[in-house]
């Protein structure tokens, strides 16, 4: 594929539109991430009762506070977060997107990745960058709905809840995600 200048113009517009969005977790002091995951998961709980459940199954949550996406032909996200296991922190991650396709616009939404094995939980943990792939269940609740039955008596072993959506980003799109270990 050859990279036209075209697509690269609108590949740099992209990449600027992301920047100048600003996902909101800028502070890279580990007290930042955890506050902004604390208020994360307070207004999740409020919002999608059955996701107490869900957590209390749970061995562990990947909880992103704001990913921030944005597209214009080739586009990209990013977030930061934190593992919680047990109600702690144990590490810290950031989430990059890269896409490429039909699409347009922007978004900022919050997730919590659930791990509902340990050895889904340890597979996340010893990997160098985590790509999601099929293994992963989702469920996108909408506003004032609680989640399925099905999310919370799931076999799968990572199951993870999309929510607090903002923006508009339209079109079809071929996309990567990954999740990296970082040191705030």
């Amino acid at each position: 594929m050859t990279v036209t200048r075209r697509t690269l113009t609108l590949g740099l517009c992209a990449t600027s539109l992301l920047a100048a969005c600003g996902n909101g977790v800028g502070g890279r002091g580990a007290s930042t991430i955890d506050a902004r995951v604390d208020a994360t998961l307070s207004q999740m709980y409020a919002d999608y009762p059955g996701t107490r459940d869900l957590a209390a199954k749970s061995t562990g949550m990947l909880v992103m506070p704001l990913v921030t996406e944005a597209g214009f032909g080739i586009g990209g996200g990013f977030g930061r977060g934190a593992l919680r296991v047990g109600g702690a922190t144990v590490d810290y991650y950031s989430v990059a997107k890269a896409s490429g396709g039909l699409q347009i616009g922007g978004k900022q939404y919050s997730h919590v990745l659930f791990f509902m094995t340990e050895d889904a939980l340890q597979t996340f943990r010893r990997s160098p960058g985590y790509a999601a792939g099929a293994n992963i269940e989702y469920a996108i609740p909408e506003r004032g709905e609680t989640l399925a039955a099905e999310t919370t008596t799931s076999l799968a072993p990572v199951i993870a809840v999309i929510f607090g959506q903002a923006g508009l980003q339209i079109g079809a799109t071929l996309e990567g995600v990954k999740y990296t270990r970082i040191i705030p």
